[in-house]
């Protein structure tokens, strides 16, 4: 009996930019805040980027070892953002500092049960003011299809412009599990 092939994805990668600071964020929601979490435990991330990441195929960051993905986020230039809605998490962000005068938008989004809600596009707004400390001149993210339908979208819309795109086919990770 022959083995048939893993199912293949079509993936388009849209890489966008901000080149220069965005206007001060509007205030969040009286039930919303956003902490800094610094040294997050790895199950909290776990926690955070699987029930984010489910619905848009997030796999990358499941496949790496708890050592391997405890090592990419201790590092004090990678800050993740967890946005707070009535006192539990909603949200989170990380971003990546490493780079002289460039900050990295790493991973963003919400639950699914805050989606819609009105959250998303204040919580990126703040993020992107954060991203722009310490002589930034450069603010970047990528997304792809995969990701929510409005994603695209809602880069656009805080300032992000798309500056290239690719093409790939990659194992459908629903066919690994």
């Amino acid at each position: 009996m022959e083995a048939s092939s893993p199912p293949l994805l079509e993936v388009t990668i849209t890489y966008l930019q901000m080149l220069a600071a965005p206007a001060a964020p509007p205030a969040l929601p009286d039930d919303a805040f956003i902490m800094h979490a610094k040294q997050p435990t790895v199950s909290f991330y776990r926690y955070l980027y699987n029930t984010i990441g489910e619905p848009w195929l997030w796999f990358e960051r499941r496949r790496l070892s708890d050592d391997t993905l405890a090592k990419l986020i201790a590092p004090p230039e990678v800050e993740m953002h967890v946005l707070y809605v009535g006192g539990v998490p909603a949200g989170y962000g990380e971003l990546d500092v490493s780079q002289d005068h460039e900050t990295k938008l790493v991973y963003f989004g919400l639950l699914p049960d805050f989606i819609g809600q009105g959250y998303g596009k204040r919580f990126l707004q703040h993020l992107c003011h954060l991203a722009w400390r310490k002589g930034t001149k450069r603010v970047w993210v990528h997304t792809c299809n995969l990701d929510h339908p409005r994603a695209l979208s809602v880069y656009k819309s805080v300032g992000f412009v798309p500056y290239d795109q690719h093409q790939h086919r990659i194992v459908d990770p629903r066919s690994s599990r």
